[in-house]
Parts: structure tokens; C-alpha cells; sequence
């Protein structure tokens, strides 16, 4: 396994030695702790100090989702009504609101067409402020709400920790909003007709964390001289860039140094706080260090992740030392160079990495192919990449397609429809759907001129959405209706996806004037979904797991024990779970507000579900 998945991200892997708990009063006076490394980590900043805030934060509030065409509610706890009236009250909208609804906020709270809910995301460690991440949004227990869909989320504020409310929750660190996205394989609207679970849904890039996320090192041994080799050492492999406001390292005392993500690092936080953390102390002789660790690592393979990160964090003199390591006869030692240098941008890795991709077993393949975008402008390894496109297997076509868009590959094409989701056109002799399920909503359509089968009648969505089409007609005659009752729109599109998706989610405007329903990405992508399963689209059909719930999941006991640095409440309570238990059992007199059950909504199946492969 590649070095790469050995990294702190959302999946919750430790990216620090584990340190034996001490008491508070020995920690305060400064008794040294004793850190249990591996040595081949023995001259890095790991070996000295431990990093603080490095674990993902969860985070949570409660929001109002509005625009829900008679889906909503207005039962909520009587806590969280005072709380959400005096939120409306401070952001000073109550006048909109009586000027745009012709409402008061009470009867706002009340309304049919909005509903209360609990908002959930997951703040990457070390996020610096304006970082955006995924959001979960689902109704409050014993609502008499019955859909979320199509609703948008208000701006709401954001907390670490329980979800609380009053002077009792922790500082505001993120903020919420955008529209929220039901499972797309689903009929709108039909409340009743299936399992799917319509309040909950998820914000794709709709939280945005409003303060920088702190993360410090804390030395296992007080020693002023200590600090200061360390931040000196830090300073000159990571300088302070444009638009850094401080040193990457600033030493506040002889314990502790505050670290200052640079601004190239700002979407890539997990890899600076790993390079970070891999970094010689002694930063004189990068050779001898890297010629060091290359002994250790074949000395003992089994330290091929640290000593992957080693070489990264020594920089491009650790190339001509680990050059001979790309055809190692031992796996792990090999991967590890290649990783190391396809990160360093060293062009010799090529060829290993494109074989690699072409023969080897499935994991290592997608690992290949994931370290390619890595390296620089090279044309083999493009046109290798874009074979690939014509994989029998759909993960590598994936792997691929991924890869050349990071690598900014013009044979991918892509459209913007109205700002709301991308279309992707990928060359590929094998027809296939991807839709992702997390950050940027988009569709990348696999094939060349893949169209809508015809002859085609489809009935969806209690007949709101009609699509025929005759195999002797140029274009298909789709007639929709927002909403039941309301009129019926009729207007005809070519059947070729690269037109026929635009349409879907396109809203006709004065300054856009071209055909299109406006459907939301969810909506766009349930009609997508249906045409696949009633046989009008050959072709496969993935979509990416939603990751959302299960990094909330992952994370949230751990975050909550974690030492927050500034972001801790002035009154400090016993770690709780999301429906505020206290995680180390402990009991108190403070009621936290009952969130929804922990558990994924239920999603429906489709009828040839080998096909529909989460990713």
C-alpha cells in the first residue's frame, strides 16, 4: 500500500505516535513525556513534539430550510424556537422577512414551506478560514415535516463539540447555507410511494469554516533551545510565503509552537501537517538524510509509509537516492520511492508508474495512476492516461479520468449549467454515468455521442415528466410541470447526453434565453438515474458514496475529547455524543437538544443494482 492512504484525513488514521495520558498538574509543570518512535523517524520533528488540533472537527448547529412547497413543519422543541427567534433577531431580518413573505419570524418558523433542522459537517484539520466542506442536513426528531426536498438551507453558525444551544456551546468556527441534496435516485415528490428517507439530505461545499482551524506543536521535553532548532528547522523547509501573515513556526514558549498553515498548502492541509511532521531537524546535509532513511527503509520495509514522508519532506536532493528504489525487487520499499518521487516531480518515476497502472494488481493500479497526476507536463504519460479511459474496469477508467483532470487534460470537456452542477464529457469507448455525491456537484459522461435511446416514452414523477421520441425524429419532446398543478411546459432537445443534461438543468432566462427545465442537480441526476433503469441509457452507471455521514460518524468521539485549543467553551462539560450522552459517562444537569438518529437514510435499489456501484 502506497504512503499516500497512510495520511490524516477524514478516513481518522493517527498521524502521531500515541502518547500515555498524563495528569493535568504533571503536564502543566513541564515533566518531560517520553515518545515512542520508530526509528527511522529519529532527527524529525516527530521524534520531539506531538501535534495539537490535527483531528478532523465536527461540527453542528441547527438551520432553517426554506422553499419546501408545503413539506415542512413547524413542531420543534421550544428551546430551540427561542433560540432560532433571537438568531433571526440578531442577524436583523425580520424586517426582509416581512417585506419579501409578509411575515413575522413566528409565523416564518411556522410556515409549510420551511423547516427546522440540525446541520452536521466535518472541518479537515488545520483548515485555514474561508476552507469549504460537505454538510449534512437532517430534520429535528418528532417533526411533522415530511421533505426536505428541494429545499434551501438559510445561513446558519456552525459549532465544535455537541450540539447545544445558548451561552453554553462552544465559538462559532463555520458558517452554513446552499441547497440541499436529497438522494438522487429517488421520485420527487412521492413522499409515500418509497423507502427513501426524505429528511435528510446533504450541502455539497456548503459549510465554510469562518476562523483559521489552530494547530500547535507541544514538545515532549521543555527545553527553550529545543523550540527554537525546531522552528528554525521548520521556517527554512517551509518559508513564510506571500500573504502569510506570520512564520510557518512562531514559538510562543519553551513547551509549545504555533504553526501557521502557508497559503499553498491551504487545500492540502493533511499532506503539510505529514510533511510537517517528517521534517529533519537538521537541515545541513539533506543527502546524508536521505541515505539514512533509504538504509532503514530496506532494512525494515515495514516502516515504507514514514520513510515515504522522510524523503518528501527532504525535497528534490532525496531524488538521485531513491532513484535505484524504483525497480526494487521488494513491494513496499519500491512504492515508497515511486511515491516519494512522483510527489518530487522526478520524470524517471514514469515509466515504473505507467506499468504499473497497465499490469498490476487492482489497488496498486489505482494507486499508480492516482501518483501520476503528480508529475509534470509529460505527453506519454497523457496519452497513456487517456488509453486507460478504455479500461474494461470502471474503477480505472475513474482513476483515470480523475487523474486527467487534475492534470488539466483539454480532451476532457466540461460545462457549467447555470453555476449549479458540471457536466464532463470523457472520451471513452465504454459507455458510462459517474455522479459525485461530495464537493463539487457534477456529471462526467463516459462515451462518444452517448444519447437517450429511442423509441422512447417515459412516464416519471407522477407524469410531471413525459419524454418521447421516435427513432425517426431528430429530438426528443419532453413536457414537465414544476409543480403538480401546475402548467405543463413542453420543449424538444437533441437525445445526445452532452445536450440533453444541459436541458435538464438549465433555467431559461432573459440573458440565457436557450431551452431548459431548471431541475436542481438532484433532480437531474434522479431523471438520469430512471432513464438508466427503464433501459434508455446503455450504458454503466456509478455514483461516489456519500462520505459525509460516515466522517461525521468517525470522527465525532474523538473530536470531542480532543483538546480544542481556542475553540473550547468558557464552561467546559463532559465530552458528549450527538444526542448528548456524555462519553465518558459521566451525568449532568445540562440538557443538550436530542439530534437525529446516527444512521444513513435508507437509499432505494435500483433494479439492476450490479450496475449502480457506490465509489
Amino acid at each position: 500500500m502506497l504512503c499516500t492512504f497512510a495520511a490524516l484525513g477524514l478516513l481518522g488514521c493517527e498521524i502521531i505516535e500515541k502518547v500515555p495520558e498524563k495528569p493535568k498538574s504533571e503536564r502543566a509543570s513541564g515533566t518531560g513525556i517520553t515518545l515512542d518512535v520508530d526509528p527511522i523517524m529519529r532527527g524529525t520533528v516527530g521524534a520531539e513534539a506531538i501535534m495539537v488540533g490535527i483531528n478532523p472537527t465536527v461540527v453542528r448547529g441547527y438551520g432553517i430550510v426554506v422553499g419546501l412547497k408545503g413539506t415542512g413543519g413547524r413542531l420543534m422543541p421550544a428551546e430551540v424556537r427561542a433560540a432560532l427567534l433571537q438568531e433571526i433577531a440578531r442577524r436583523g431580518v425580520a424586517d426582509a422577512l416581512k417585506a419579501e413573505l409578509g411575515m413575522t419570524p413566528e409565523q416564518f418558523l411556522n410556515s409549510e414551506d420551511t423547516a427546522v433542522v440540525v446541520v452536521e459537517g466535518v472541518i479537515p484539520p488545520g483548515a485555514p478560514k474561508g476552507s469549504k466542506f460537505d454538510l449534512r442536513v437532517s430534520a429535528l426528531p418528532g417533526t411533522d415535516s415530511t421533505s426536505l426536498e428541494g429545499g434551501r438551507l438559510y445561513s446558519c453558525d456552525l459549532h465544535p463539540g455537541p450540539l447545544l444551544i445558548g451561552s453554553r456551546q462552544a465559538a462559532i468556527i463555520a458558517s452554513a447555507s446552499g441547497n440541499v441534496f436529497i438522494n438522487p435516485f429517488i421520485e420527487p415528490g412521492a413522499t409515500a410511494r418509497d423507502s427513501v428517507n426524505r429528511l435528510v439530505g446533504r450541502i455539497l461545499d456548503g459549510g465554510i469554516a469562518t476562523k483559521d482551524m489552530p494547530v500547535k506543536l507541544r514538545l515532549a521535553n521543555s527545553s527553550t533551545s529545543r523550540a527554537r532548532t525546531i522552528q528554525s528547522a521548520l521556517n527554512s523547509v517551509f518559508p513564510r510565503e506571500p500573504h502569510q501573515g506570520r512564520e510557518t513556526a512562531h514559538g510562543e514558549n519553551a513547551d509549545s509552537i504555533a504553526i501557521t498553515i502557508p497559503p499553498s498548502y491551504r487545500k492540502r492541509t493533511e499532506e503539510f501537517l505529514q510533511l510537517l511532521r517528517h521534517a529533519s531537524l537538521d537541515i545541513s546535509a539533506p543527502e546524508a538524510n536521505a541515505l539514512a532513511v533509504r538504509r532503514a527503509l530496506v532494512a525494515n520495509p515495514g516502516s515504507s509509509a514514514d520513510a515515504c514522508w522522510r524523503f518528501k519532506a527532504i525535497g528534490k536532493r532525496a531524488i538521485p537516492v531513491i532513484q535505484d528504489l524504483y525497480d526494487y525487487v521488494e513491494v513496499a520499499p519500491r512504492l515508497a520511492a515511486l511515491e516519494a518521487g512522483a510527489y518530487l516531480d522526478d520524470p524517471t518515476t514514469a515509466d515504473s508508474l505507467l506499468a504499473m497502472a497497465q499490469t498490476a494488481d487492482m489497488t496498486n493500479r489505482l494507486s499508480a495512476i492516482e501518483l501520476l497526476r503528480k508529475l509534470g507536463t509529460n505527453p506519454k504519460v497523457d496519452l497513456s492516461l487517456r488509453l486507460l479511459l478504455d479500461d474494461k474496469e470502471p474503477d480505472v477508467r475513474l482513476a483515470a479520468y480523475e487523474t486527467l483532470v487534475a492534470r488539466k487534460d483539454p480532451t476532457i470537456g466540461r460545462m457549467s449549467i447555470d453555476g449549479k452542477f458540471e457536466v464532463d464529457l470523457v472520451p471513452s469507448s465504454q459507455p458510462m454515468l459517474y455522479v459525485s455525491q461530495s464537493g463539487k456537484p457534477k456529471i462526467a459522461v463516459f462515451g462518444n455521442g452517448i444519447s437517450v435511446d429511442r423509441p422512447i416514452t417515459l412516464l416519471a414523477w407522477s407524469d410531471r415528466l413525459i419524454v418521447r421520441g421516435d427513432i425517426d425524429e431528430d429530438k426528443l419532446t419532453v413536457a414537465y410541470r414544476p409543480a403538480p398543478g401546475a402548467s405543463q411546459e413542453v420543449q424538444q432537445v437533441r437525445p445526445e447526453l452532452s445536450e440533453f443534461i444541459p436541458f435538464l438543468g438549465h433555467q431559461t432566462s432573459v440573458e440565457k434565453p436557450f431551452p431548459g427545465l431548471g431541475l436542481t442537480y438532484g433532480e437531474t441526476v434522479g431523471a438520469l438515474h430512471l432513464l438508466w433503469r427503464q433501459g434508455f441509457l446503455k450504458s454503466d452507471f456509478k455514483a461516489e458514496q456519500d462520505r459525509v455521514l460516515a466522517a461525521i460518524l468517525r470522527n465525532q468521539r474523538e473530536d470531542e475529547r480532543l483538546d480544542r485549543l481556542e475553540l473550547e467553551p468558557e464552561v467546559i462539560e463532559p465530552a458528549r455524543a450527538a444526542d448528548g450522552t456524555a462519553l465518558d459517562g459521566s451525568s449532568s444537569d445540562l440538557a443538550a437538544i436530542p439530534s437525529p438518529a446516527e444512521s444513513p437514510e435508507p437509499v432505494a435499489s435500483p433494479l439492476v443494482p450490479r450496475d449502480t456501484v457506490p465509489r
